[in-house]
């Protein structure tokens, strides 16, 4: 069974997952992940623990950490520090619409590359002339769209905590204007607009849910039988899997999901226990008609009843009267 940690390259920068090898860094420590540019120092936020065979292959930590590797991660910092604030300085002057979101230095070769975003494609062939006569090294640079961009960057998002692109989405899913009119939201660009200027990637998250609950209770508009009575669909609630519904006397009443559910109340109908009917009580014997007669008269099923009857009453108080000495009390006769 292998075992996997948890790394990043920023202190609130997005997980990767690598596999440990012969090390056991803890939390805290400084390892170096392999890269395609060579290996860089990171920070273990997991410690190693065992996981199953499902996970699949893991690049092998390099090693842990040591006092020169961590001097160079401090130094390519700086470095990259220095290119950014180089790098917006150049694009205001030769004026160019873009935004400088992020810069990825290489200790190894020097070299850097720098992300922008912009509305439109920019010619920045002089901008790149320019870069590598300040820096004194090879610079590229790389447009990136506003969703990438608000990851590279990073931020704080409307409900107070770091993005999510920037923490533990891999991939970016559609989301359409149809999802928050589904969950009811207003359609405010300032609400339901993310750090990147698009759709919030969290109007996904529970869209599956109100599309379960519209699916399961009538909509609104169509009428609906509650345990008060008929009415009209006004609003869904789906945090509190509710239902508001406008009876025909006029009251307002919120109902639960299961309360008018169609699918339930058809189960309900087709399987709910029937009443037992109420047994008639056939009556006083006639006069002058002894208790076997009547039951003999009724079709002598009941003279089976009674003669069992009177045999066990003449068993109870005859020692060894009966069939295998049995002491048995008649159920006619009152107990003392």
């Amino acid at each position: 069974m292998p075992m996997m940690c948890a790394v990043a390259f920023s202190p609130r920068g997005k997980l990767y997952y690598a596999d440990p090898g012969t090390h056991t860094p803890r939390v805290g420590d400084q390892v170096l992940v392999p890269t395609d540019d060579g290996p860089e120092v990171a920070t273990c936020m997991w410690a190693p623990q065992w996981v199953s065979e499902d996970i699949g292959v893991l690049p092998v930590l390099a090693g842990m950490a040591q006092t020169a590797d961590v001097q160079r991660a401090e130094l390519s910092r700086r470095r990259r520090a220095r290119a950014r604030v180089a790098a917006r300085r150049l694009a205001r002057e030769h004026n160019l619409p873009m935004k400088i979101v992020g810069v990825d230095h290489v200790p190894d070769t020097g070299g850097y590359t720098i992300y922008f975003s912009a509305e439109t494609r920019i010619d920045f062939r002089e901008l790149v002339r320019d870069l590598n006569r300040t820096l004194a090294a090879r610079v590229r640079l790389r447009q990136l769209s506003a969703r990438d961009g608000a990851r590279v960057q990073g931020g704080i998002g409307s409900c107070g905590r770091d993005l999510c692109c920037a923490t533990f989405l891999t991939d970016f899913e559609p989301v359409s204007l149809r999802m928050a009119r589904d969950q009811n939201l207003a359609l405010n660009p300032m609400r339901i607009s993310g750090a990147c200027g698009r759709l919030m990637c969290c109007l996904r998250y529970e869209h599956p849910l109100y599309e379960e609950f519209a699916g399961a209770v009538p909509a609104v508009g169509e009428r609906a039988c509650t345990p008060q009575g008929e009415g009209r669909v006004v609003r869904h609630d789906v945090p509190r899997e509710q239902v508001v519904v406008v009876l025909d006397g006029g009251t307002r009443t919120s109902c639960e999901r299961a309360d008018v559910c169609p699918s339930r109340q058809a189960h309900e109908a087709a399987y709910a226990p029937h009443k037992a009917e109420p047994r008639s009580d056939p009556g006083p014997a006639p006069s002058g008609v002894d208790h076997a007669s009547a039951h003999e008269g009724a079709g002598g099923a009941g003279a089976h009843h009674v003669a069992a009857d009177l045999e066990e009453a003449e068993y109870d108080g005859v020692p060894g009267g009966g069939p295998g000495h049995s002491r048995r009390r008649s159920r006619h006769r009152p107990r003392p």
